[in-house]
């Protein structure tokens, strides 16, 4: 009988061996790291603006000459884009929709609004002329390492300088 339990009990000891081996937490792999993983970007960090969006004009308003919207790009920023709709109205409220209610669009950098303002001739980034429903898409150029300002200009096309009602929405995705 001492046999017997002396049996019993190497038994045991061993099952109870045996299970805490296989409760053994394997080996995690080894992660490769790239050498270029260790390079530090120059200058300070900053967050990525990437999978963001800006609204840069969400609004109805009366138009009598012009109106400029500025808007701002942050640091940074790769690949903005720029995409929205504007419809113009003749006359008071919501008047009629068509040729009568043409507007120009512009889209300005920092030099050419300063020559707009001066009444110089100057180009454009982007230019809308004579529409009066129109949506936008334009890829701006990448901002680097300051932010930069843009312009969206509404006027009055043609010289024609009676008053139209503008409902514009415009946002930027980086």
């Amino acid at each position: 009988m001492i046999h017997q339990r002396r049996y019993a009990a190497a038994l045991i000891a061993i099952f109870l061996l045996g299970a805490a081996a296989c409760t053994k937490d394997s080996p995690k792999p080894t992660e490769t790291i790239a050498p270029s993983d260790y390079v530090a970007p120059k200058g300070p960090v900053t967050p990525s603006t990437a999978g963001t969006a800006q609204t840069v004009l969400e609004k109805t308003f009366n138009l009598k000459g012009s109106a400029t919207f500025p808007f701002e790009i942050p640091a940074h920023s790769a690949q903005p884009h720029l995409h929205g709709i504007f419809e113009s109205f003749a006359g008071p409220g919501r008047g009629a929709s068509d040729d009568s209610a043409n507007i120009d669009l512009l889209l300005l950098n920092e030099e050419q609004q300063a020559d707009f303002d001066s009444n110089r001739p100057s180009d454009a980034l982007f230019s809308v002329e004579a529409s009066h429903n129109q949506a936008v898409n334009f890829d701006l150029p990448p901002s680097m390492k300051k932010p930069v300002k843009y312009y969206l200009v509404f006027r009055s096309s043609g010289g024609n300088k009676g008053g139209r009602i503008v409902d514009a929405h415009f946002r930027v995705d980086f």
